[in-house]
């Protein structure tokens, strides 16, 4: 009788919950964390605590991702309207009351400082997903409508603080899901006509756009300023100019197999800027040359894949959605910094996942790992 109270081992009680991990999504991020751990440690070696500090934060990523892997998609869901509105509910404390610095409110103090923009980063998601799965099968256009208005009410208040990078985070996450909820196409095409156009008209006239004295409606003087320094950063060199092309000369000196690892002389002479956080892709670049590059470029694609994959087999439509979604997440902070310090984005402050420093982004990055998890896992139980 005592055998039948007997506990099992701690490993075998362990078992049930590491069987759920996807093996490819966690290898690629595995070989991703390997190259941000060797970059951080040659661009930060002389920037203080920076690298023991990525790697602590990385840790604490692994650890939410864990966690975050043994919650139900179900359970997720439930999640989905509480955290949307605490959210959004935060980003109105910061418009009235915030915390301002460097120009910007986008802090709230609430027994502690946090920044309420990143909790959207997956609040928009599940809350998109939530809506769609409720009305499932009977989709309306008045429904695709609702969905853009919560998705712009928070990207409206993070654009005013003003937060461009995080906004931009924020609004590609809930256009994924629109996007996989079946928007039709002949919604889709005219707005991206119409920006098309904006941006040959733009470039065209950047002269008279440019200018001294000439303001753009809504865009804030900085955000102009960025957009302008992008079309002709030589006109700026030592200033608004500088940190572009500065990453481009970095990115271009560093060749085929590139300078080797601690031996860039750009970033160790200290002519990159943020180059460990927003630019650390030129010093990487630099470092590892074309083909590096290209290696930590498959990394992402196969990343990205991998989380689409799971989006694909996903077995409930709440999961789909918001497996794909999360995937675009990681999509877009690597397209958009990989493009900003390349010089085909404005510079927008977006960090390069798993390499660039940062402890907030990397419990974001940790989070949406731990749902492609935790969709993964259900897939398989339903298969079994």
């Amino acid at each position: 009788m005592s055998a039948v109270f007997e506990k099992p081992p701690l490993w075998q009680r362990a078992v049930p919950m590491l069987q759920g991990f996807d093996g490819p999504l966690a290898f690629a991020v595995f070989l991703l964390a390997c190259a941000g751990l060797m970059t951080m440690y040659s661009v930060g070696f002389d920037s203080g605590t920076r690298f023991p500090d990525h790697s602590r934060n990385m840790v604490l990523a692994a650890v939410i991702m864990f966690v975050v892997a043994q919650i139900p998609p179900q359970r997720l869901m439930s999640l989905a309207v509480p955290l949307y509105t605490l959210g959004v509910a935060l980003l109105v404390a910061v418009a009235v009351f915030g915390i301002t610095k460097k120009g910007a409110k986008r802090w709230v103090n609430v027994g502690v400082v946090v920044q309420p923009s990143e909790i959207l980063k997956i609040a928009m998601p599940l809350m998109l997903s939530w809506w769609f799965q409720k009305r499932e099968g009977q989709l309306r256009p008045l429904d695709y409508m609702m969905a853009g208005l919560l998705l712009l009410v928070p990207v409206a208040l993070i654009i005013k603080q003003p937060d461009l990078g995080t906004a931009m985070l924020v609004l590609a996450a809930g256009m994924a899901v629109i996007f996989f909820a079946g928007l039709s196409w002949k919604l889709i095409i005219p707005p991206l006509v119409l920006g098309i156009i904006g941006l040959v008209l733009i470039i065209v006239f950047e002269p008279k756009l440019c200018a001294d004295g000439f303001r753009w409606p809504v865009l804030h003087d900085y955000q102009q300023q960025r957009i302008c320094t992008l079309l002709d950063p030589s006109k700026d060199p030592l200033g608004k100019g500088f940190h572009i092309i500065q990453g481009m000369i970095a990115i271009g000196s560093g060749g085929v197999l590139g300078k080797g690892f601690m031996q860039g002389t750009q970033t160790h002479l200290e002519f990159i800027p943020e180059r460990t956080t927003d630019f650390i892709f030129a010093a990487f670049s630099e470092e590892f040359g074309l083909v590096g590059t290209l290696l930590l470029i498959c990394g992402f694609i196969f990343l990205v894949l991998r989380g689409l994959a799971i989006a694909l087999e996903a077995p409930t439509l709440f999961s789909r959605l918001l497996a794909g979604s999360v995937t675009m997440i990681f999509f877009t902070y690597a397209f958009v910094n990989m493009g900003m310090v390349s010089g085909i984005l404005p510079v927008v402050g977006v960090p390069l996942p798993f390499i660039s420093y940062g402890g907030t982004a990397m419990v974001t990055l940790g989070m949406g790992l731990g749902i492609l998890m935790s969709i993964a896992k259900a897939k398989r139980l339903v298969q079994s």
